[in-house]
């Protein structure tokens, strides 16, 4: 049975107020009536009385006790009611008993429906939906804190381990690999557990793991939290089942130097042709810019090239209503969206990359470059022969396709394939060279081998 979430604890302490029973909330939220009694058990807190005037607990023995003398200093008269002394008769009298009202000893065991809550001078309990889920969330985050392993289980890694580690310079994954049979844990809890200091070896005798920085969680903004909703790699399989000669167009973004210009990709799997755009900022709202741009430039081609899209989890693709739609709200493409950490769902847009990336180096930036300039490196990327679809470049398996001039409008134009090059040289000034190597020029002559070697 799944654990209940806010907006259902929201409508136990809802159903409480109006005085509902425990058999009457259960079915309402779709529990049985055993859970939803100790939910309220569980989560149900203790609260003063709202009443300004009530500035007193009662003892349930103030009828027979004769005490008097527990303030003796207190100018109030009133000495078991005092309202001067920062100290009350339930704190220093050893024999008070509170109170103990019948409401509370009888289903549902809370003041929330009570119509005598705000005058009420007794303790009161009530229900909190908040306070709930708060204390429920704590207690998930402490069960997953420590180490589900004994000290026997510790004990027994540790003879397997740490010979190989600290003698045979092995890994923790080859040593996982190697002894499958004796380890039953993953390769993650051990550097976990290595982290915590339960294994006995130094990170100095783990090289590489001593040279991995950790890393550094990065904030996401997501335009549409629910943008997952109906739109999962699951439902893109029932989708094509559905229309196998779907167009299918996978999206990514190919950054530069973080925070700086970065590049909006398009690949079309059927002929392995990309498109590329420039974008000033790496946000939801210049996507939707470019994909506007197209279906003004394209017209009624965007909606024959454009069915399907799939895409990764990026937070500048969680507004796929604009994507799907136009400015008038029409249009039928549909967003899906790539299992969380696998980007292998759309692995040719990820290779296509590959030939980017010999043109654009990773990690340097994009700003001195124009649209017409990532126009230039996409025309010779895809001018490139594929030996996947036959020795034949995308922009010809295109046109085939689709037809001629579409390319054209969008700026993207055939290259001789002698004249195809793949290098930073190909930008000219705007040459992105990595740093410490030298500037990449034209190619050398037929001689260069020979005056190398003279």
């Amino acid at each position: 049975m799944s654990h209940l979430t806010g907006n259902e604890r929201d409508q136990i302490a809802k159903m409480l107020a109006e005085n509902k029973s425990i058999r009457e909330i259960a079915k309402a939220v779709g529990k049985s009536p055993s859970s939803v009694k100790r939910e309220i058990d569980r989560h149900r807190v203790r609260a003063r009385s709202l009443n300004r005037l009530v500035r007193y607990m009662p003892c349930a023995k103030c009828e027979t006790c004769g005490r008097r003398d527990l303030c003796r200093d207190c100018p109030s008269k009133h000495r078991r009611r005092c309202s001067f002394c920062s100290k009350k008769c339930w704190t220093l009298c050893k024999d008070y008993l509170e109170y103990a009202c019948p409401t509370l000893s009888s289903p549902p065991f809370v003041c929330n429906g009570c119509q005598r809550r705000h005058t009420c001078r007794w303790g009161k309990w009530l229900y909190d939906p908040v306070a709930a889920d708060r204390a429920y969330r704590e207690t998930l985050r402490e069960s997953r804190l420590g180490v589900n392993a004994t000290e026997g289980e510790l004990a027994a890694l540790n003879e397997i381990i740490v010979p190989l580690v600290r003698w045979k310079r092995q890994s923790l994954h080859a040593i996982v690999a190697g002894n499958a049979d004796r380890i039953t844990v993953n390769e993650k809890t051990l550097y976990r557990y290595a982290d915590l200091g339960l294994l006995h070896v130094r990170p100095c005798e783990m090289p590489r793991k001593e040279r991995f920085r950790p890393r550094k969680a990065k904030p996401v903004h997501k335009v549409d939290r629910k943008c997952r909703e109906g739109r999962t790699f699951d439902k893109f399989a029932e989708f094509m089942a559905d229309k196998p000669d779907a167009i299918v167009v996978m999206m990514d973004s190919v950054e530069g130097r973080r925070g700086g210009k970065v590049l909006l990709t398009l690949f079309f799997k059927s002929c392995n042709l990309q498109l590329a755009f420039i974008r000033d900022r790496n946000d939801a709202a210049s996507v939707k810019e470019i994909f506007a741009w197209l279906r003004d430039t394209l017209g009624e081609d965007f909606g024959r090239l454009f069915i399907v899209i799939l895409t990764d989890n990026g937070s500048e693709f969680t507004d796929p209503e604009a994507i799907e739609r136009g400015p008038d709200g029409s249009g039928s493409l549909r967003l899906f969206y790539c299992d969380p950490r696998q980007s292998q769902q759309k692995a040719e847009c990820e290779k296509n990359h590959v030939e980017i990336r010999k043109i654009l180096p990773k990690g340097h930036p994009l700003d001195g470059l124009s649209q017409d300039d990532v126009n230039l490196v996409m025309s010779h990327v895809n001018s490139y022969p594929r030996k996947s679809i036959a020795d034949k470049t995308p922009f010809e398996l295109f046109e085939d396709i689709y037809g001629k001039g579409i390319l054209e409008s969008l700026g993207i134009r055939k290259i001789a394939p002698n004249d195809v090059t793949l290098r930073p040289s190909l930008l000219g000034n705007k040459s992105i060279v990595p740093p410490g190597r030298p500037l990449i020029g034209p190619a050398p002559g037929p001689d260069a081998s020979r005056r190398k070697a003279d």
